[in-house]
C-alpha cells in the first residue's frame, strides 16, 4: 500500500511539471494544477493568477472527492472502504501541501482554506477496510483454488499493513503463500544404455533457481521433502547417445623450400666478371632446395546427444510443451613425424611435430565433454517455457 501511495504521489509530481497550472486546470488535472501553483507561490506568494488557480482547483477537486466518498458510503459495499481511505488520505495530503503556502491574500481578500481534521475518518476507514480484507481472505481460503490462495495472501497482507493486530494473521499469510505457490520439479531421465555419472546428472540440471523462481513459482531439482506435491514436472529426457569409434587418419606429404646458399659472379661472354655502373662486381644469389617428408596423424572422436524436454502439468495431467534438445562434443589430436630437413617446414608444421600424442577419451568421457553445451540447451528451454507455468 505504501508503494501505491508513493506511486500516486510521484505521478502527481510528474504531471505537475507537464505544462502550466492553467493548462492542468483546463484539462481537469486538479491535483497537478494545485502542485504547480504551490510551486510557483513558494517563489512568489503574491502571484494572483496562481492563487486563483489554486483556489479554484482545490475547491473543485475536494467537492469531487467528497461526492465520491458519499456515494461509496451510501452504496454500502465492504470493499469500498479501501477506496474511501485512499480518498481521505489524498485529501489530507492535498491539505498539507496547500498549507505550506498559506495564508494567502489577493485583491485585499484573505483566501480561505478551512482546516479539516481527516485523521479520525482515515483511521475508521482503514480499520473497516482491514476487516473486509481479513474476512474476504478467510472466504478465499475455503475455495481450494490456487488463484484464490494467492488473492487471500494479498488480502491478509493488506489487512496487516492497515491494522496489524488480527490474531494469527502471520500464520494465515504463510499458509496462503504456501498453498498459492506452484512448485516445479526438474528431473533428468536417461533412457539410453549408457549410464551417466551421478555428478554429471546433477550438474546438468543444476539450473540457476534464483533466476527462474518468481513470486508464485519455485523450481526444485532435489526432492528434499517427501510431502511436497508438485504442480509441474520438467522432464529432461536423454533418448539417444551416439559416440563415434576412435578414428585415425594418416597423410604423407613432401614439403620443399628454396633457401639462399651463397652467391656467384655474373660473367660476360668472354668469361669475365661483369661490373655495375659503380664499378662493383655483379653478384648473383644461389639457392638450394630443402626437402622433408611429413607424416601427419589425425585422431578424432565425436559424441552426439539427443533428447527432449517435456513440461508437464499435474492437475489436469497434460503435456504443455515438448522441445527437442541436443549437444555435441569433439576430440581432435594432430601429431606429425618429420623425415628429412625440418628447415623446409613452416611454423604450423613445426608445431605439429612437437605436439604430444593424446590418448583417445573413453565413451563416457566424451559424454561428459558435452555437459556445458547440453546444460545451456536445458537452461534455455526452461527459460523459454517459463510462461507455460503459473
Amino acid at each position: 500500500m505504501k508503494k501505491i501511495v508513493f506511486l500516486i504521489f510521484a505521478i502527481t509530481v510528474i504531471l505537475s511539471g507537464c505544462g502550466s497550472s492553467k493548462k492542468q486546470l483546463e484539462k481537469g488535472n486538479y491535483d497537478a494544477a494545485i502542485a504547480t501553483a504551490v510551486k510557483q507561490l513558494r517563489k512568489d506568494s503574491e502571484d494572483t493568477k496562481q492563487i486563483d488557480i489554486l483556489e479554484r482547483s482545490y475547491k473543485v477537486v475536494n467537492e469531487q472527492d467528497n461526492e465520491r466518498i458519499k456515494f461509496l458510503k451510501m452504496e454500502g459495499r465492504p470493499q469500498n472502504w479501501d477506496e474511501i481511505y485512499q480518498i481521505y488520505k489524498r485529501m489530507s495530503d492535498r491539505q498539507a501541501l496547500v498549507r505550506t503556502v498559506t495564508p494567502l491574500n489577493t485583491g485585499g481578500r484573505n483566501v480561505e482554506f478551512p482546516y479539516i481534521e481527516y485523521m479520525s475518518e482515515m483511521i475508521a476507514a482503514k480499520r473497516k477496510s482491514a476487516d473486509y480484507y481479513f474476512a474476504h481472505g478467510n472466504e478465499l481460503m475455503n475455495s481450494g483454488l490456487k488463484d484464490s490462495y494467492r488473492q487471500a495472501y494479498y488480502e491478509y497482507v493488506r489487512a496487516k499493513e492497515y491494522v496489524g493486530n488480527y490474531e494469527g494473521i502471520d500464520n494465515k499469510i504463510q499458509e496462503a503463500k504456501y498453498l498459492g505457490m506452484s512448485r516445479v520439479f526438474v528431473t533428468l531421465q536417461n533412457t539410453t544404455p549408457l549410464k551417466f555419472p551421478q555428478d554429471f546428472e546433477e550438474n546438468l540440471i543444476s539450473v540457476d533457481l534464483q533466476s527462474l523462481n518468481s513470486e508464485w513459482v519455485e523450481f526444485h531439482t532435489t526432492n528434499l521433502d517427501k510431502n511436497i506435491k508438485y504442480d509441474y514436472f520438467i522432464n529432461v529426457n536423454v533418448r539417444n547417445i551416439a559416440v563415434s569409434p576412435d578414428n585415425i587418419a594418416q597423410t604423407d606429404s613432401v614439403v620443399k623450400k628454396d633457401i639462399e646458399d651463397g652467391f656467384t659472379y655474373k660473367l660476360d661472354s668472354r668469361g669475365n666478371v661483369m661490373k655495375d655502373t659503380l664499378g662493383n662486381d655483379i653478384k648473383l644469389k644461389k639457392y638450394k632446395t630443402l626437402q622433408c617428408a611429413l607424416i601427419s596423424t589425425l585422431r578424432t572422436k565425436s559424441c552426439n546427444i539427443e533428447g527432449d524436454i517435456e513440461t508437464i502439468q499435474v492437475n489436469p495431467n497434460k503435456v504443455l510443451k515438448k522441445d527437442p534438445i541436443g549437444a555435441q562434443s569433439f576430440f581432435e589430436n594432430v601429431t606429425a613425424r618429420a623425415v628429412g630437413d625440418v628447415g623446409a617446414l613452416n611454423a604450423s608444421q613445426l608445431e605439429r611435430i612437437k605436439a604430444q600424442l593424446v590418448p583417445f577419451p573413453s565413451d563416457i568421457e566424451m559424454v561428459v565433454r558435452t555437459s556445458n553445451s547440453l546444460k545451456n540447451a536445458i537452461r534455455g528451454s526452461i527459460q523459454t517455457n517459463r510462461r507455460q507455468i503459473n
